[in-house]
C-alpha cells in the first residue's frame, strides 16, 4: 500500500512539475531567507554571549596577576631577586614580569589633548620578556605594534592618545627620573636633571582586554601606554615605580590558591596593593554586559523563526488546497484516501527539504556578522562560524513543523472529508446575525463572514492562521516598542542607574585623591548654581565576612543614590544595600548585620536597597548597579579615608544637583571655575580631576549596539505580518472565485467585491489590534521590570502611548493596502466561472 502511494505520488510529481514549480520555487526561498534570517539571529546571540571569553582566549591570558613591588611602599619599584622567587613558586609554570613608570616620568612639551574631565594619565608600563606581546596580548586597532628593539616607539589606547593630543605617527618627548631622583623631590630637594628623555613617536591604537567592556567610571583611569621591551630593559633598574607579575598556573587556575598563599609568603606586604587577582570578575562582568543584546538577538530570531512558520504554513496551505481538485480527480477515478491526500504532497515536502536545507546555508553566509556589540571590533575571527546546535535543530524545527502542516492541511482538504463537509448544514453564527441586523452593506457582512468563518468545502481559506498571525504579530510589535522605548527612558534618565545627582567632582587620579574639604565646602555652598551637594569617599568593608565596596557618606545628605525600598541612610548605625549584595549577604531590609571595619566589629540595620552608582576611585573597589553598600563616613577612620596622605584631607568626590532653572551651560561653567580655584598652582593641594556628568555602567555604556534591535525586529514582524495576510487573501480570494461569480451573478458590483476583500483584511488587523495591543504593553512592562531587577536599575516601564497607537492605525492602514491587489482579483471575477464549472 506504501508502496503504491509513493510510486503514484512521484508520478504526479514528474507530471505535474511544470505546472506547480513556481509555488514550490517560493515555498524553498520563503523558507531559506526567513528561516535562514532566524537561524542566523539565534547563533548570532549565541556567539556574542560567549564572545568575550573567546576575544580573551586569543590573548594568552594569564591565570594570576600579582604586585611584586611598590615604591611608594616598599622603597622600590623592581626586584629581580622577588621576581625570580615568584617564578620559582610551585605551581607556576611562566612568569612575565611588567613594570610601570607612571610615577618617574613627565611628559615634556605642550601637546592639548581632547582628554574627558576627571580622566588620570595613561599608565605607562612595559615588559621585559613578553608581557602584552605574547601575554595578555593588546589588541592593535590602528596603525602596528612597536618594535620591540626601539627604545622611541609607543602604543597608546585611544584615550591615552587623546589626552594628548597625539595621532599616529605624531611624537611625545618624555622625561624619565630615577626613583631616587622622585623621592628627593618629595622631601623638597629641587628636581634634577632627567635620567632619560625619550622622544616617543605613537605607530598605533591598541585596546586592552579591560578596555572592551568597561563602565564610564573605569574609562576614566585605565588608559594605557605601552614601551618596548628594550626600553623597559634600560629603565627597569633604575626608574620602576611598581611592577607585577602575569603568571601562566600549571594546570590553570586548579592550583589557584595553593599558588596564592605561596606568593604571599615571597612578596612583600605591599598595603592595599597587595594580593592575587584573576580574569574571572572581567569575564562574568563582560558577560552580564552583552547578555541583554545577546537576549534581544535571540529574541529576534525566535520571533523570525515564528513568522517563517506562520508564512510559510500560509503558503503551504495555499499549495495543498490548490492541488485539491486534482485529488478529489484522482479519488473519483479509484484511488484510496491516503492515495488522494498524498497527490502533490511530495512536490510540498521536497521544497520543505530543500527550504530548510536553504535556511542553514544562509544562516552560514549570515554568521560574519557576528558577533555583535562591543566586543566585535576585536574578536579574533569574525568569519564564517558553523553552530552545528543551532543548525541541526533550526533544520529539524522546519522540517518536522512545516511537513507536519502540509500533512495536517492535506488532511483537512481530502476528498472524502470535504465531501462529508459539505453534507452539513451551514450555521449561522450570532456574530453574523448581528452583523446583519445592524444594517451593515452586503459586503461588510462578506467580508466578515470571510474573516471569521471557516468557510466550506472547497471555498475553505486558512483564516484561523491568519487571525492568530496578526494577533501574534501586534503583540510581538507594542512588546518590541514598549520594551525599547524602555530601555531609552533608562538611558536617559541616570537617575533610573543610580546616578541620582547632576554632576561630580572628582578629586585626582579619577577620585582616587581627595579634595581639600574646607576650601571645597565653602566654594560649592557659596555656587549660585549649586542646590545640595554631598561629599563622598569610596571605601571597602567586609559585611558578614564579605567583602564590599562602600560608598561613605553623611546620614541624612542632602544629596544620595536612588531608592529601590527603604528609606535612605540616617544615622552611622544603619546600612543601605544594592539588591544583589542584599541577597549575596542572604539579608534582608529590617534585619541586621555584621560590619568589619579597620577590625572593629560594628552590627548595622539595613534600613533600605538602593540602585547604585557604577563609581570608584581609580584602583579602589568599584560599586555597580546592585554591588556595593552605602555607610556612614563616620565609621571609617582618617586614614582610611586619606589612603594618599593628603595634608589636607577631604572627601574623593562631591556629588552635585543643580538649581532648578540652571541650564546646563550656566552649570558646567560655574562648576569649571570651582575645579579651576582649587586647581591653582599655589594650591598644595591639587590637583583636582574635573567635573563629570553621569558616569554610565558598561550595561549602559553600549546600549547603542541594543538600542536599534527592538525597532528592527518590530520591522521584520510587521513585513512578515503583513505578508501573511496577503498571502491569506490570495487564497482566499482564489478558493472563493465560485462564491464571488454567484454574487457577481446576483447582482454584486465590482466596487462590493473588493469592499468584501477591504473589510476581511480589516476584520483580521482590528482583532489582532484589539486583542494583542494590551497584551503587548502589559508582556512590555512585564519583560522590562524583569530586566531592570535583573540588572539592579530602578524597573521604571514606559508606555509610547503615541507610538502604540501609531502601531494600531498603521496596522488597519496596511491592511487596507493589502487588500488592494485580492480585491481587484475579486472584481475581476468573471459570471462565466460559475457556468463553467456547472
Amino acid at each position: 500500500m506504501i508502496r503504491a502511494i509513493a510510486r503514484e505520488s512521484t508520478y504526479r510529481f514528474r507530471a505535474t512539475f511544470r505546472q506547480r514549480w513556481t509555488g514550490y520555487l517560493t515555498l524553498v526561498v520563503l523558507i531559506g531567507l526567513v528561516g535562514g534570517v532566524a537561524l542566523a539571529a539565534v547563533a548570532g546571540a549565541r556567539r556574542t554571549q560567549s564572545s568575550f571569553p573567546a576575544y580573551l582566549a586569543s590573548t594568552n591570558p594569564s591565570d594570576l596577576q600579582t604586585f611584586t613591588e611598590f615604591d611608594p611602599i616598599s622603597n622600590t619599584g623592581y626586584s629581580a631577586s622577588v621576581d625570580r622567587a615568584v617564578s620559582r613558586v610551585p605551581g607556576v609554570a611562566r612568569a612575565v614580569t611588567v613594570i610601570g613608570f607612571d610615577g618617574t616620568l613627565q611628559v615634556l612639551g605642550h601637546n592639548r589633548g581632547t582628554g574627558v574631565p576627571g580622566q588620570a594619565p595613561p599608565s605607562v608600563e612595559g615588559s621585559p620578556n613578553g608581557g602584552y606581546l605574547t601575554t595578555d596580548k593588546v589588541t592593535v586597532v590602528q596603525g602596528r605594534m612597536a618594535r620591540p628593539d626601539r627604545m622611541d616607539e609607543i602604543v597608546m589606547s585611544s584615550g591615552a592618545a587623546a589626552r594628548y593630543g597625539l595621532h599616529i605617527g605624531s611624537t611625545l618627548p618624555v622625561a624619565f627620573y630615577t626613583t631616587a631622583q622622585v623621592n628627593a623631590a618629595f622631601t623638597g630637594n629641587p628636581p634634577s636633571k632627567p635620567h632619560l628623555v625619550v622622544p616617543f613617536k605613537l605607530v598605533g591604537i591598541i585596546e586592552a582586554q579591560i578596555q572592551v567592556i568597561e563602565d564610564d567610571d573605569a574609562a576614566l583611569g585605565d588608559q594605557l601606554a605601552v614601551v618596548t621591551p628594550a626600553l623597559t630593559k634600560r629603565l627597569e633598574s633604575c626608574c620602576a615605580y611598581y611592577s607585577y607579575e602575569m603568571l601562566h598556573l600549571h594546570g590553570g587556575g586548579a592550583h589557584e590558591a595553593d599558588v596564592a598563599s605561596a606568593l604571599n609568603k615571597v612578596i612583600p606586604n605591599l598595603g592595599p596593593v597587595a594580593g592575587t587577582s584573576t580574569w574571572a570578575p572581567f569575564v562574568t562582568k563582560a558577560e552580564r554586559t552583552v547578555r541583554p543584546e545577546a537576549v534581544a538577538i535571540g529574541l529576534f530570531g525566535l520571533i523570525a523563526a515564528l513568522a517563517a512558520l506562520v508564512i510559510n504554513g500560509q503558503v503551504i496551505g495555499r499549495l495543498v488546497r490548490r492541488n485539491s481538485n486534482d485529488s478529489a480527480i484522482v479519488r473519483a477515478l479509484g484511488a484510496g484516501p491516503g492515495m488522494a491526500m498524498a497527490d502533490g504532497l511530495v512536490g510540498v515536502i521536497g521544497a520543505v527539504v530543500a527550504g530548510s536545507l536553504l535556511a542553514t546555508a544562509v544562516a552560514v553566509a549570515l554568521s560574519p556578522l557576528a558577533p555583535f556589540g562591543p566586543v566585535r571590533p576585536v574578536y579574533p575571527d569574525r568569519g564564517v562560524s558553523f553552530d552545528w546546535t543551532v543548525l541541526g535543530f533550526g533544520f529539524v524545527l522546519f522540517l518536522v513543523v512545516l511537513t507536519a502542516t502540509a500533512l495536517l492541511v492535506a488532511y483537512r482538504v481530502a476528498p472524502h472529508r470535504l465531501a462529508a463537509k459539505a453534507r452539513l448544514p451551514e450555521g449561522n453564527p450570532a456574530w453574523n446575525r448581528a452583523a446583519s441586523s445592524a444594517g451593515l452593506p452586503p459586503s461588510a457582512v462578506l467580508g466578515l463572514r470571510s474573516a471569521l468563518g471557516s468557510g466550506s468545502a472547497r471555498s475553505a481559506a486558512p483564516v484561523r492562521s491568519a487571525l492568530l498571525g496578526a494577533v501574534v504579530a501586534v503583540v510581538v510589535i507594542v512588546t518590541s516598542i514598549t520594551f525599547g522605548a524602555s530601555l531609552n527612558a533608562l538611558v536617559s534618565q541616570p537617575s533610573l542607574y543610580g546616578w541620582n545627582w547632576d554632576y561630580a567632582l572628582l578629586a585626582g587620579f579619577s577620585g582616587a585623591e581627595n579634595l581639600p574639604a574646607a576650601q571645597t565646602a565653602a566654594l560649592l555652598d557659596h555656587d549660585p548654581a549649586v542646590a545640595h551637594w554631598a561629599g563622598v569617599y569610596f571605601e571597602s568593608a567586609t559585611l558578614d565576612r564579605t567583602g564590599v565596596p562602600v560608598l561613605a557618606m553623611t546620614p541624612g545628605a542632602g544629596v544620595g543614590p536612588s531608592m529601590l525600598s527603604g528609606h535612605a541612610l540616617a544615622a552611622p548605625s544603619q546600612i543601605v544595600l544594592g539588591p544583589a549584595t542584599l541577597a549575596a549577604l542572604h539579608a534582608h531590609v529590617g534585619g541586621t548585620l555584621t560590619a568589619n571595619v579597620d577590625g572593629h566589629a560594628r552590627t548595622l540595620h539595613v534600613v533600605g536597597t538602593a540602585t547604585l552608582p557604577t563609581i570608584g576611585g581609580s584602583g579602589q573597589p568599584v560599586m555597580e548597579m546592585g554591588s556595593g553598600a552605602v555607610m556612614a563616613t563616620s565609621l571609617f577612620s582618617a586614614t582610611d579615608r586619606d589612603q594618599q596622605g593628603s595634608p589636607v584631607p577631604g572627601p574623593m568626590a562631591a556629588f552635585i544637583t543643580v538649581r532648578p532653572g540652571v541650564s546646563q551651560l550656566a552649570a558646567l561653567h560655574s562648576l569649571d571655575h570651582v575645579t579651576a580655584v582649587l586647581n591653582r598652582p599655589s594650591d598644595s593641594d591639587g590637583p583636582v580631576g574635573g567635573v563629570v556628568g553621569a558616569l554610565r555602567p558598561a550595561e549602559i555604556a553600549n546600549y547603542r549596539t541594543v538600542g536599534a534591535t527592538p525597532a528592527l525586529l518590530a520591522a521584520v514582524l510587521a513585513a512578515g505580518a503583513v505578508g501573511a495576510l496577503g498571502l491569506t487573501l490570495v487564497a482566499s480570494v482564489r478558493q472563493r472565485r465560485r462564491q464571488f461569480a454567484v454574487l457577481k451573478a446576483l447582482g454584486f458590483t465590482r466596487r462590493q467585491l473588493a469592499a468584501s476583500v477591504a473589510w476581511q483584511s480589516s476584520v483580521a488587523a482590528v482583532i489582532g489590534v484589539i486583542v494583542g495591543v494590551p497584551i503587548g504593553v502589559a508582556l512590555g512592562r512585564f519583560l522590562w521590570t524583569l530586566f531592570a531587577r535583573g540588572i539592579s536599575a530602578v524597573p521604571h516601564p514606559f508606555v509610547p502611548v503615541a507610538s502604540v497607537l501609531g502601531v494600531a492605525l498603521g496596522a488597519i492602514v496596511f491592511a487596507n493596502l493589502v487588500a488592494l491587489l485580492p480585491g481587484r482579483v475579486a472584481a475581476r471575477t468573471r459570471t462565466s466561472l460559475l457556468l463553467r464549472a456547472e
